[in-house]
C-alpha cells in the first residue's frame, strides 16, 4: 500500500506555531499569502481599471496644441536722441512685449474680430456624442429629428448682440429646414428667424445673425454671449507667451484646445493684431519726435543769433579780442559737455513723457546729467581764474558754439525723423505662422491606460488588507487553544457539501442563510469533512469514558456556523460504526435539521415538550441508516427556554440515553440566546463550534465565560469550514497540515 501525501485531509492537526514576542512585527510571508488567496479580485478589480482607463482614453476630447514663433529686434529707435541709450543702458524688451501681447489691447480686438463672444455649442448624444463625430459618424437614419448633433452637421453666427440682462444667458437654437430656424429659452419659444438676416427676438433684447444652417432637422446648438471682458479672459487662459532662452527676444506663442483650426485662425489673428499696433507704435513715435524737433529748431535758431549778436558786439568794443591757447582749449571742454547735457535735457523731455523719476532709466539719465554739470562747476571755477576780458569772450563764444551744435545735430534728426516717418516696419518679425501639432497634447493615452490599472491594483490590495486587518475571525487552531480551549478537531470546508446547501429567508430575517439540505456522510462518505469527523468520532469515544451522561451538546457563539451539519453527519458517521444514534434539534426557534433529511418541522420536541405529541411520535428514523435517528424542532414555541427549562426536558433526556447509546443535541448559539445555558446543565459533554475566520476569538473567549457561568465545563472545540489558504502556507504563525492516506 502507497502513502501518498496530499493537500487535502482525513483528520487534521494544528501546526506547532512559534509566535514572535513582538505583536507588531509585520508577518511579510502571510501578506504575501493573503494577496495570492484573494488574486482574483485583484486580477478583477486591476482588469476592471484597465478597461475603464482604455474607456476613458478613448471617449476623453483630444487637446490639440498650436503654436508660433514671433522675434522681436533690437532696432533704432525713433526717439531724436536715443543714442543716449548708450549711456544709460537697455531693458531687454521681452517682458514689456509679453505684457502687451496678452493685454486687452490686443486681445480683446482679437475678440471683436472673431466673434469670440459668442459661443455656438452643438447638442450631442451623452457619452459617446463627440467620440462619434471625431469619428466622422454621420446622423443615420433612425436618428432624424433628434437633437443631437453628427458630424458634419454645424451652424455660423456672424452677429447676436444682446441687452446686458441677457448676457451670459444659453439660448437653445433649433433648424426647421435649409434656412430657417427658431429659437427657445427654457421650454418657450421666442421666435424664428431666417439665415442671412439679423433677426430680433425677446421684444428686441435679442438680435441673432445666423449665415449658414448646415444641419439636419431637428438639430439643436445652445448659443451663448458672454461679456467681452469674460471673452477677453477666456482667450487668455489657454493663450500661452513665453521667452525662447535668455534675453533672446525670440517669443514662443502657444494655444490648446478642442477645435485645432479655430485655435489656428485665432493664434494667427493675434500675431497680425500685435504686429499692426507694433507699426502704428513705431510710426506714431516717429510722428511725435519729428513734431517735437519742428518745435524746437526755431527757438534753437533764434538762440544761436542771438549768441553771435552779443560776441560780435563785445569783440567791435575791444577791437577783436582773441582767446588765448589754453582758453581755447577749456572752451572746448566746456562746449562739449554743455552739448551733453543739452542732448541729455532733450531725452529727459521725452522720458519724461512715458517714465516716471523713480524709473530706472530716469534714474540713470538724472545721475549722469548730474555727473556732467559737476564737471562743468570744475571748468567754471577755472574760468574765474582768468581775466575778465578773456572770461568774457569766453562765454560769448562758448555760448555760440554750444548753440550752433544743438542746432545742426537738431537739424540733422529732423532728416532722419523724416525718413524714419517714411520707412517705418516696426521691430516685430512673424518667424512661424501657427501650426497645429500633429498629435493631441492631452490625453496621454498610454499613461491613462497605465495609472488607471496602477490605481485599480494599489486599491484592490488596500482594500484586501484592510478588509483583513479589520477582521477578527479565528485562522489557526492554536489561537483557540491560546484561549485554553482544547481542540478536537479542523474541520475542512468542504466544496459537496456547499452543493447540498440551499439558500432560504423567513419573514423575520433581512438576508436569506445558507442552510444544509442533505446528508453530507451518506452523499460522499469519503469527503475530508467527513474523515475528519471520524476523527472527532475517535477523540469523543475516549472523552466521553468519564462523562455522566451519553448525551453531548454541540453549540457556538453565533448562527451559521455549521453547527447543524457537525451534529448530524458526527450522528452519521458514529451510526455507520454501530452505535444506536440520536440527533436533536434543540433551537426550536430557527433550527433546520429537517431539512438535512429532506422532511418538515412539525412534530418535534417543542410538540413533546408543550405535551402535544408522545416520544415514539417525535423520533424519526432516517432510512439511509437504520441505526440513527432524529428529532426535529417541532412548531416554534413563544416560549422556548422555558419548555427547556421543564422537568419533562430532563425526562426526554433521560429516556432517549437509555434507548441510544449516544445523543447528540443541537442547541442554538450561546451568545444569542440562554438555551444553550439551559441545555447545558442536563448534557454530559458539552463542543462549542467555531467557524473560520467567521467567528473572533473574542466571541469564543465571551462564549466561554458565559457557558462557565451557568457551571457548563467545555469539553473541547471544533474549528470547522478550515480553508488551506497562501496566507497559512507562508506565514509564520498560521495554517494547518493535512495528509491523505490511500
Amino acid at each position: 500500500m502507497n502513502q501518498t501525501p496530499q493537500h487535502t485531509a482525513t483528520g487534521a492537526m494544528p501546526a506547532p506555531a512559534t509566535r514572535d514576542n513582538d505583536d507588531d512585527a509585520i508577518d511579510l510571508g502571510r501578506l504575501f499569502g493573503i494577496l495570492l488567496d484573494h488574486k482574483q479580485w485583484i486580477i478583477a478589480i486591476t482588469g476592471l481599471f484597465a478597461v475603464i482607463g482604455v474607456v476613458y482614453a478613448l471617449l476623453a476630447t483630444p487637446i490639440y496644441k498650436v503654436d508660433a514663433l514671433i522675434q522681436i529686434d533690437d532696432a533704432p529707435s525713433t526717439n531724436p536722441l536715443a543714442d543716449v541709450n548708450s549711456i544709460l543702458g537697455k531693458e531687454p524688451p521681452s517682458q514689456s512685449e509679453i505684457e502687451i501681447i496678452r493685454s486687452r489691447m490686443v486681445l480683446g480686438r482679437a475678440v471683436d474680430l472673431l466673434n469670440l463672444d459668442v459661443t455656438v455649442t452643438p447638442k450631442r448624444l451623452p457619452l459617446l456624442g463627440d467620440f462619434l463625430v471625431r469619428r466622422g459618424v454621420e446622423r443615420p437614419d433612425f436618428a432624424q429629428g433628434w437633437a443631437s448633433t453628427w458630424a458634419g452637421e454645424s451652424i455660423s453666427v456672424s452677429e447676436m448682440p444682446v441687452d446686458e440682462a441677457m448676457l451670459g444667458s444659453t439660448i437653445t437654437l433649433r433648424v426647421v429646414d435649409d434656412a430657417h430656424y427658431e429659437l427657445i429659452q427654457d421650454g418657450e419659444l421666442l421666435g424664428k428667424g431666417r439665415i442671412n438676416q439679423l433677426d430680433s427676438f425677446a421684444d428686441g433684447q435679442l438680435s441673432l445673425r445666423v449665415t449658414s444652417l448646415n444641419a439636419a432637422q431637428g438639430a439643436e446648438f445652445e448659443l451663448t454671449h458672454i461679456s467681452r471682458m469674460q471673452a477677453i479672459e477666456d482667450l487668455r487662459k489657454p493663450f500661452s507667451v513665453s521667452e525662447q532662452g535668455e534675453e533672446t527676444g525670440i517669443l514662443f506663442w502657444s494655444m490648446t484646445g478642442e477645435q485645432p483650426r479655430e485655435l489656428q485662425r485665432t493664434l494667427n489673428t493675434i500675431a497680425d493684431i500685435y504686429y499692426s499696433q507694433n507699426v502704428q507704435r513705431q510710426s506714431e513715435e516717429a510722428r511725435n519726435s519729428l513734431e517735437f524737433l519742428d518745435n524746437q529748431v526755431p527757438k534753437v535758431r533764434a538762440q544761436l543769433d542771438a549768441a553771435e549778436s552779443r560776441l560780435n558786439e563785445f569783440r567791435t568794443s575791444r577791437d577783436s579780442v582773441d582767446l588765448s591757447l589754453e582758453t581755447q582749449s577749456m572752451l572746448e571742454r566746456i562746449v562739449n559737455l554743455e552739448a551733453q547735457v543739452n542732448q541729455l535735457e532733450l531725452t529727459e523731455a521725452e522720458i519724461a513723457k512715458r517714465y516716471t523719476p523713480s524709473h530706472p532709466t530716469y534714474k540713470a539719465l538724472l545721475e549722469k546729467k548730474a555727473q556732467l554739470k559737476r564737471e562743468m562747476d570744475k571748468l567754471n571755477a577755472q574760468v574765474k581764474n582768468l581775466p575778465e576780458t578773456q572770461q568774457e569772450v569766453l562765454r560769448l563764444t562758448r555760448s555760440v558754439e554750444v548753440t550752433q551744435a544743438i542746432y545742426v545735430q537738431l537739424l540733422n534728426k529732423v532728416q532722419e525723423m523724416e525718413i524714419a516717418k517714411a520707412s517705418t516696419v516696426g521691430n516685430v518679425r512673424i518667424l512661424d505662422d501657427a501650426g497645429i501639432l500633429p498629435e493631441p497634447v492631452k490625453p496621454k493615452k498610454a499613461m491613462i491606460v497605465v495609472i488607471a490599472t496602477l490605481l485599480g491594483g494599489m486599491l484592490s490590495v488596500g482594500v484586501i488588507l484592510l478588509r483583513v486587518a479589520f477582521r477578527r475571525g479565528v485562522e489557526s487552531p492554536d489561537q483557540l487553544e491560546a484561549l485554553g480551549l482544547p481542540m478536537y478537531a479542523t474541520i475542512p470546508l468542504s466544496d459537496e457539501q456547499g452543493k447540498l446547501s440551499r439558500k432560504v429567508k423567513r419573514a423575520t430575517d433581512k438576508h436569506s442563510r445558507k442552510i444544509p439540505n442533505g446528508l453530507l456522510a451518506e452523499r460522499n462518505p469519503a469527503d475530508l469533512a467527513i474523515e475528519a469527523l471520524r476523527g472527532l468520532r475517535t477523540s469523543l469515544h475516549f472523552a466521553m469514558l468519564e462523562s455522566s451522561s451519553n448525551t453531548l451538546m454541540i453549540t457556538g457563539p453565533s448562527p451559521g456556523i455549521g453547527k447543524s451539519f457537525i451534529a448530524a453527519n458526527l450522528a452519521a458517521v458514529c451510526a455507520q460504526a454501530g452505535q444506536r444514534v440520536l440527533v436533536v434539534d434543540a433551537d426550536m426557534r430557527k433550527g433546520h435539521m429537517h431539512s438535512i433529511f429532506d422532511e418538515r418541522s412539525e412534530c418535534g420536541l417543542s410538540d413533546y415538550l408543550a405535551g402535544k405529541k408522545s416520544l415514539e411520535d417525535v423520533i424519526r428514523p432516517v432510512s439511509v441508516l437504520d441505526s440513527l435517528s432524529y428529532v426535529a424542532r417541532g412548531i416554534a414555541p413563544p416560549n422556548p427556554s422555558e419548555l427547556l427549562m421543564s422537568s419533562r426536558f430532563q425526562g426526554f433526556l433521560a429516556a432517549v440515553s437509555e434507548r441510544y447509546d449516544l445523543v447528540i443535541i443541537d442547541s442554538p448559539p450561546i451568545l444569542a440566546v440562554t438555551d444553550a445555558a439551559v441545555i447545558g446543565k442536563h448534557v454530559g459533554t458539552t463542543l462549542l463550534v467555531s467557524r473560520f475566520e467567521v467567528n473572533a476569538p473574542k466571541e469564543v473567549e465571551v462564549s466561554l465565560k458565559r457557558l462557565a457561568a451557568s457551571g457548563i465545563t467545555v469539553k473541547g472545540g471544533i474549528l470547522n469550514a478550515m480553508e488551506r489558504k497562501a496566507a497559512g502556507a507562508y506565514g509564520e504563525n498560521y495554517g494547518y497540515y493535512n495528509y491523505s492516506y490511500k
